[in-house]
């Protein structure tokens, strides 16, 4: 095991320059290496270079696809060049170094530029289909984001005294192109932890093509992938916010507490939820290898986060985290099921054929329901497939909220009865509970505008009264 920490910064912490310097790059000035940083793009920028990721407002990428106006997608991408350049003009009061800024991202943005205006070009012809390289440029256009941001962090830390150096993993006019892991272990071969930070990006460019299974999750892929294979001694993730008791927007900051500590079967039940300390498929090469995560706040830098492993269980049964989401219940109800076989399967086939993640289920004799994230369009293609399969079947979709009790060990007597409670009390009516032998969450499906009400009184019940102060459990550094 290595004596380096990998690390990642957020999108919204990379925006404040001033606190990543003091509170995490310049935090130990008389030491500050030892460890890599992966770099998000600064805040908002990738919902330029694709699409806005709440609100699905079109960026280059989705105005490119769209092909309305040969011109669109060109007058995103000026606009998004002189964008960069005004968060460069924030950063670099010094002219030289300004100058060298936005030389380096202009030349990117230029050359993406002419990429796109020659694919078209070629894509007039019959015998070239655009469709067949629309991946390529959603990666192309993504990996715009991290080099700017990297780069630009490596050139203020040089000017600070720092020996960063700029590790560029987004393939920029490289003639070769590698699986992931001989990428990284071809860029980290000659880099000595001990005397330089490395400061990379977050986009990875290799042949397995990182967005065709993460989308924009590809930045934790990349950091945690980085970790495993330089043997990293600890993994950090520094966000703008704790990993906490619950979110503070909903039940309030002075009543929330971070974790401290957790196992990463909790990580597995948050990612399902939508409120991912990290990615799934990114947790599982730092649990096998036994790499500890963990999460800190930006602007807390003096509190040691929550440490994430796989073998951590709390030392007596607890909730340690309410947490949920949005979610669209879809139920199929045919008096022939009891009878028949194939609706569990065909159910499952159709929520992936339309790009959904099914994030639990109910079920009897005559009914399924899968509580499905997505949006209202697939959902209502989810419900047509279903009847145009199923003649004699009743389908029906419903917008609710699924809120969970989560923690390491909820072996807690009483448990069940008193979050149930908790919920009533408020006035809340319960559609569906969803409890497991495994003991790590309980889920409680309720209407789709009762979310917040849901979250504060469960929070209320089964947290606020151990009155917890620097954590949960604290975390050792």
């Amino acid at each position: 095991m290595g004596q380096h920490t990998i690390e990642k910064i957020g999108g919204t912490s990379m925006s404040d320059w001033q606190a990543c310097r003091d509170n995490i790059f310049l935090l130990d000035r008389d030491n500050p290496y030892n460890r890599g940083f992966v770099v998000s793009a600064y805040g908002g920028v990738t919902n330029k270079l694709l699409e806005h990721k709440k609100t699905d407002e079109p960026g280059v990428y989705a105005l490119f696809t769209n092909n309305d106006s040969d011109w669109a997608w060109g007058d995103a991408m000026t606009q998004l060049s002189q964008y960069l350049c005004q968060i460069n003009k924030g950063l670099f009061p010094d002219p030289l170094m300004l100058e060298q800024a936005d030389r380096f991202i202009q030349e990117r943005v230029e050359g993406v530029r002419n990429a796109l205006v020659d694919l078209q070009r070629l894509c007039s012809y019959g015998h070239f289909h655009l469709d067949n390289h629309l991946l390529t440029v959603r990666e192309m256009l993504a990996g715009i984001g991290e080099a700017h941001s990297a780069y630009n962090t490596a050139l203020l830390l040089r000017n600070e005294g720092v020996n960063a150096r700029f590790v560029d993993l987004t393939g920029w006019r490289e003639q070769v192109t590698h699986n992931m892991d001989d990428k990284i272990k071809l860029s980290f071969k000659h880099i000595d932890f001990s005397k330089e930070l490395p400061i990379i990006t977050g986009y990875t460019n290799c042949s397995e093509g990182l967005m065709r299974t993460f989308d924009r999750g590809y930045s934790e892929i990349t950091f945690s992938k980085i970790a495993e294979l330089t043997d990293a001694r600890e993994a950090i993730i520094h966000k703008e916010y704790h990993l906490s008791s619950a979110d503070p927007n909903v039940v309030g900051v002075d009543k929330v507490v971070p974790i401290g500590r957790t196992n990463y079967d909790v990580a597995d039940q948050l990612s399902m939820l939508g409120m991912e300390a990290i990615h799934p498929k990114a947790a599982r090469g730092l649990r096998v290898k036994e790499i500890p995560l963990r999460v800190k706040n930006t602007f807390e830098p003096e509190h040691t986060g929550t440490l994430i492993t796989g073998d951590y269980i709390s030392s007596e049964p607890r909730v340690e985290i309410i947490a949920g989401t949005h979610t669209f219940a879809i139920e199929i109800f045919d008096q022939e099921m009891v009878s028949s076989s194939g609706y569990e399967e065909t159910f499952l086939k159709l929520i992936r054929r339309f790009n959904g993640k099914s994030c639990g289920k109910d079920m009897n004799a005559n009914s399924i329901t899968h509580y499905v994230d997505t949006n209202l369009k697939n959902a209502r293609r989810i419900e047509q497939a279903i009847k145009d399969a199923y003649a004699t079947a009743e389908v029906s979709v419903r917008k609710v909220s699924m809120v969970s009790a989560i923690g390491s060990d909820l072996a807690v007597p009483g448990l069940l009865a008193k979050a149930v409670a908790a919920l009533s009390e408020a006035g809340l009516n319960i559609l569906a509970v969803h409890q497991v032998p495994r003991q790590v969450d309980i889920r409680f499906v309720v209407g789709e505008s009762e979310y917040e009400k849901a979250v504060s009184a469960l929070h209320g019940a089964l947290i606020e009264p151990h009155n917890h102060d620097y954590a949960i459990c604290a975390a050792s550094i």
